[in-house]
């Protein structure tokens, strides 16, 4: 077993340098492209978060906070506790900095692959669906790339990375309790039985969970990050600086990976953290009913900023404000965010972090299963029913296993198939990002007109294999282009506006 993880490692030590090129050109390409999007939009990405649906008759999508929060569900999970804790033990303090640089260039990534997710998301009898692979299908018009994603992103959220949130929730409460296998089979089954009750009930009832569990967990964990930085305040200046010198080489710090590697950390966690480029939010974003896809692309863009520049930034003051020891491969990232804590604010915050933990990364698994099931819909078409009932109880299996796994292993996998997964989404946004900034401009032109912005497919003619946006004036889009999706109920003659 020590082989495996060694190799995989090994191979994640090489190959994420190319994802890492891959985010890094999308994001300033897509920054230059949509003129700072991320920043200068900001006032439209919180006013469409809290934006009510929009949709036509008989239209029953999820609201666009309601879409937020399952991406949110998957986002801030153990990769804002465990995760930063792993980057800056291995990486030191200047990982943080990449990971802040990283969500700043994601949010234009994260804004042009939601945007497309709604052009080009389907009507199904539950609701609207969509994201990567049908854009990638329908968009660039390659159906086997689209096939091989449905597939990555199903294996990797639905197995790899729902291991990785059991993994940290058993990490955690061993960390309180003691090392037990009788604790991590109790914490595993747990945790199943938990997820079975809601994922059999449908994408509404995880929208309903995730709508509560996430923003209040969240604030929770934020106001243990703020007691962190009110008791240790006047080192919170020292810690700043700290950061942006060792981010560039000007300290380094006894024991811990420099250069390359220090930035690679920052960058695989920041990734694994906020996801822009991976491809896995755009699945939630095809949920939102929203009279116009550019809507749902600010809320995603939002969604990297509330992960990584107030809750990975959370955790990373936790652990800098307490003299992390660097450089030890065999730190358990749970382990080290909770003494920190401890450290901090006393023996009361382990439990805490630990009941704030599980109820995280129990919503994680939740937004993950629904990715997985995306796709299944996506592969099986009207046969979806039966696969998707298999997956679940294939997740269920998956949960109880991660929480008995070793951590490397499961860190490793998960940054293997994130890898895989992100190679595939950038290469495919890059091409059809110009739609994108169409949208963009669209909306823009219509908001400065005095409008609510609404979109309809003659706006953006040069838009192939579109399925949805053309009710009002009767035009059929998916019959005029024939598409019949693999992904989902054929569509009628008078399509839905969303």
């Amino acid at each position: 077993m020590d082989q495996i993880t060694e190799a995989i490692a090994a191979f994640n030590n090489v190959y994420w340098y190319v994802v890492m090129a891959l985010l890094a050109v999308a994001g300033v390409w897509f920054t230059i492209r949509t003129v700072g999007v991320q920043v200068r939009m900001l006032p439209e990405m919180l006013r469409s978060v809290t934006a009510g649906s929009s949709t036509g008759p008989g239209d029953d999508g999820v609201s666009p906070f309601r879409a937020f929060t399952i991406s949110a569900a998957s986002r801030v999970g153990t990769g804002n506790v465990a995760g930063v804790a792993i980057a800056i033990v291995l990486g030191g303090p200047g990982a943080v900095f990449w990971m802040w640089l990283l969500a700043l260039l994601g949010g234009a990534t994260a804004f042009v692959e939601s945007t497309l997710a709604q052009l080009y998301k389907q009507k199904g009898s539950e609701g609207f669906f969509g994201g990567p692979a049908y854009y990638i299908r329908d968009g660039l018009r390659s159906k086997w790339l689209a096939m091989v994603f449905a597939v990555a992103i199903t294996f990797t959220y639905g197995f790899v990375f729902n291991a990785v949130q059991s993994n940290s929730i058993s990490e955690s409460v061993q960390a309180n309790w003691g090392q037990s296998i009788t604790t991590a089979w109790i914490v595993g089954v747990g945790l199943a039985v938990l997820t079975g009750l809601v994922i059999f009930g449908g994408v509404r009832r995880l929208s309903t969970v995730t709508n509560v569990v996430v923003p209040i967990m969240a604030v929770f964990y934020i106001i243990l990050a703020i007691i962190v930085i009110i008791v240790n305040i006047t080192e919170v200046p020292a810690m700043f600086l700290h950061i942006v010198r060792h981010a560039f080489g000007m300290e380094q710090v006894a024991g811990a990976a420099v250069g390359m590697a220090m930035i690679l950390h920052g960058v695989r966690r920041g990734m694994f953290s906020n996801e822009a480029g991976m491809g896995s939010a755009p699945n939630a974003a095809a949920t939102a009913a929203v009279s116009h896809p550019a809507k749902q692309g600010f809320v995603q863009s939002l969604g990297v900023y509330f992960d990584t520049l107030i809750v990975c930034t959370a955790t990373a003051f936790i652990i800098l404000l307490s003299n992390p020891t660097y450089g030890d491969k065999d730190a358990l990232g749970m382990v080290v965010t909770q003494g920190a804590l401890q450290q901090a604010v006393g023996q009361w915050a382990g439990p805490a972090l630990t009941v704030i933990i599980f109820f995280l990364a129990w919503s994680s698994v939740l937004g993950n299963t629904y990715y997985g099931e995306a796709n299944i819909r996506f592969l099986a078409g009207r046969h979806a029913g039966g696969a998707i009932t298999v997956f679940r109880f294939l997740v269920l299996l998956c949960v109880i296993g991660g929480a008995l796994a070793k951590v490397a292993l499961v860190w490793d996998l998960a940054d293997t198939f994130a890898a895989i997964m992100a190679t595939i989404n950038l290469i495919a946004i890059l091409p059809l990002g110009h739609l994108a900034v169409k949208l963009l401009k669209d909306y823009e032109r219509k908001l400065k007109a005095g409008q609510d912005p609404h979109f309809h497919i003659s706006d953006l003619p040069e838009a192939r294999g579109v399925a949805l946006w053309g009710a009002e004036d009767g035009t059929d889009v998916a019959g005029r282009d024939q598409l019949r999706g693999a992904g989902g109920d054929p569509l009628s003659a008078g399509s839905h506006r969303a």
